[in-house]
């Protein structure tokens, strides 16, 4: 235990607002040589799970068309329109539609693609892409369509087996917000099991369409984008998991805010020098704003602890 990562939230001059994270660094070997607060904590893998979910279809025999398949099986998508358009191929590809998706409806997470969007629809949710690959797992595999979601369907049993094999020991299931299962581990395992997909064609297919993994003024893309060799995938409640240089890296906020994520990861690559000092002002130190103008930011504050 140590004090954790602080992100402060200062607007005009006055601290209004702080966030608390723990991390957890591992190295080739899944020890632990960097950590602030608690890298122990139990943290569910919600959407940074994602590259060993499409895993558990390909090994279901998946056989996705091209890597922008592979990609958007990995996503949590803007739904802007190349995301919906890679979304209907992997269906399409696998004999289906959009009305097989039991996700949730949903409009777009980017706001210039929502202002075009008539009435919420499952194809839009982050998650759908995740969704598309389960099913097409499912088609290639002669399981129920229906119940592609239940821990008990053969698909579930087999994420859980690779999780496992990743990550070790896990708690749950968890019901994920976009209906699957999700599992909890502690910190270090998760940022430990990230490091372990890395290698995979899910990684490289990630790193060569960063765009399909989030989309436009994402902290996923942006960080693959300007480093390739950095991997990375958010998930909800303030999670961030990376791979980079053979490091596993494990971010959590404690509050779930999501605001406070960009400022965390980047002062932690900053700090174990593993991230190139990529510059990325709008996720290292977002504006807070006033008025329509900029009148402070988001920033992190700390230092990690060493082995």
């Amino acid at each position: 235990m140590s004090d954790p990562l602080v992100v402060e939230v200062e607007r005009s001059g006055v601290v209004e607002s702080t966030h608390l994270a723990d991390v957890a660094v591992v190295d080739e070997r899944g020890d632990l040589v960097a950590w602030a607060g608690d890298p122990e904590r139990p943290a569910a893998y919600r959407s940074s799970a994602k590259p060993m979910q499409a895993r558990a279809s390909l090994e279901a025999g998946w056989a996705p068309a091209d890597d922008r398949a592979l990609a958007i099986a990995c996503a949590s998508h803007n739904g802007e329109p190349d995301h919906v358009a890679a979304v209907r191929a992997v269906l399409s590809a696998a004999g289906l539609d959009e009305s097989a998706l039991r996700c949730p409806p949903d409009v777009p997470l980017f706001p210039a693609a929502a202002r075009s969007v008539a009435e919420p629809s499952p194809i839009f949710h982050n998650c759908s892409g995740k969704h598309a690959a389960m099913l097409a797992a499912c088609r290639a595999a002669g399981w129920p369509l229906e119940s592609y979601l239940l821990p008990e369907h053969p698909l579930q049993q087999r994420v859980r087996a690779v999780v496992e094999t990743l990550v070790g020991a896990l708690e749950g299931p968890l019901v994920d917000g976009c209906g699957v299962p999700t599992f909890v581990a502690p910190l270090r395992a998760l940022a430990d099991g990230f490091r372990r997909i890395d290698g995979g064609v899910e990684a490289a297919a990630m790193r060569g369409h960063p765009f399909l993994v989030a989309g436009t003024e994402r902290l996923d893309t942006d960080l693959m984008a300007a480093d390739p060799r950095i991997l990375v995938k958010g998930g909800a409640e303030g999670l961030a998991c990376l791979s980079v240089d053979g490091f596993g890296v494990a971010v959590k906020i404690r509050d779930g805010s999501a605001r406070a994520r960009g400022p965390a990861v980047l002062s932690v690559l900053d700090q174990c020098g593993i991230g190139g000092g990529i510059s990325l002002p709008q996720h290292r130190e977002p504006a807070v704003l006033g008025g329509g103008v900029r009148v402070g930011s988001v920033r992190a504050r700390g230092l990690l602890e060493r082995a």
